[in-house]
């Protein structure tokens, strides 16, 4: 009787042996900086498995599996999900299938299944990354065609590899005009301290906001949280608590400006008489809430099928692709008391 075949070595496996992460293992086996101990450590641990790196892409363009994988933090957030909507529906059209990954924001997970759309040798990939830039060079020397969307990479944690980062077209909401829009309004009614509810990865609309609040920014009241609810509804109710005098809050997306609801309520806090609230993301409880919360809308579906085309489109491309918000106003602001 013939024995059953044996499970193929994976990047992962590699990493677990080498005591390093997924990321450290692509960039090693692709020709990136790593320190002379890890290089060694990676190298001999491949070397151990019977590891053959063809993942990592000498022949990705050659032996390219089809499709596009897309990976978001959260396909339950409804941002998220009609951004996903709009991929899926431009792969239609090229009759292409889509394969999903969620990351949780987590950049080692995010790695993780980087390393896995490696090992299948799938060569077109939309992500709305974690932030972390650690293992999307080495990915990109390796052959792989990404489309940022919604934000790009803004941390580098290898020196010199911005470069690569920054040529990686991107799909992008307009955040600093909607975040200035939001601002100029809350002022407009009189707010001066205004607070800022950010999650992971949000860099750029909290750059966004610290300029459009100007002389008036106070350190304070920029509140980062982690990406989910128990540290959304953390972040909101303990802003509340800490500066009683603030009258306004931006929130960065749709869990946090829920959090800020729940918050609000449960603390007592009355919208708009005691609070002024505009969040990002118009989604359909959005309307429904009391009083109907003010927003700054964003084209998700756009979004993402404007990311399908870029990363279906062969030779040039553009950089970026900035598609406008727009302010809805509703119930939740009024002028300061």
């Amino acid at each position: 009787m013939s024995s059953p075949a044996q499970r193929r070595t994976t990047i992962k496996d590699v990493a677990e042996l080498a005591g390093v992460g997924v990321a450290t293992v692509s960039r090693v086996l692709s020709g990136g900086s790593a320190s002379a101990e890890t290089r060694e450590r990676v190298l001999d641990a491949a070397t151990k498995l019977d590891y053959r790196p063809s993942a990592l892409g000498r022949n990705l363009r050659q032996q390219r599996s089809g499709g596009i994988a897309l990976l978001v933090p959260d396909i339950t957030d409804n941002f998220y999900a009609r951004l996903a909507d709009g991929v899926l529906s431009c792969a239609r059209s090229y009759r292409e299938p889509v394969t999903i990954g969620v990351t949780g924001d987590d950049p080692e997970q995010e790695a993780d299944l980087v390393g896995a759309l490696l090992e299948q040798s799938m060569d077109r990939v939309i992500a709305v990354p974690s932030g972390d830039g650690e293992m999307w060079a080495p990915a990109l020397r390796a052959g792989l065609s990404v489309v940022f969307a919604d934000r790009r990479v803004w941390r580098d944690p290898v020196p010199g590899q911005q470069r690569v980062l920054d040529e990686v077209p991107a799909v992008l909401a307009d955040d600093r005009a909607g975040v200035r829009t939001a601002v100029e309004y809350l002022t407009g009614l009189g707010h001066r301290k205004i607070g800022f509810l950010a999650r992971h990865g949000q860099t750029q609309r909290t750059r966004a906001f610290r300029t459009a609040m100007g002389e008036l920014l106070d350190e304070e009241l920029v509140v980062p949280a982690r990406a989910s609810r128990d540290s959304a509804y953390a972040a909101a109710s303990g802003l509340f608590q800490r500066r009683p005098d603030i009258t306004a809050v931006l929130t960065g997306d749709n869990m946090l400006g829920e959090a800020a609801v729940l918050a609000a309520r449960e603390l007592d806090v009355r919208i708009p008489r005691d609070l002024s609230l505009v969040m990002f993301d118009d989604v359909p409880w959005a309307e429904l809430c009391a009083p109907p919360l003010t927003v700054v809308a964003q084209p998700a579906q756009d979004i993402g099928y404007r990311a399908a085309e870029l990363v279906m489109r062969q030779g040039r491309r553009p950089k970026t692709v900035m598609l406008p918000t727009q302010l809805i106003v509703r119930g939740s602001c009024g002028p300061r008391r």
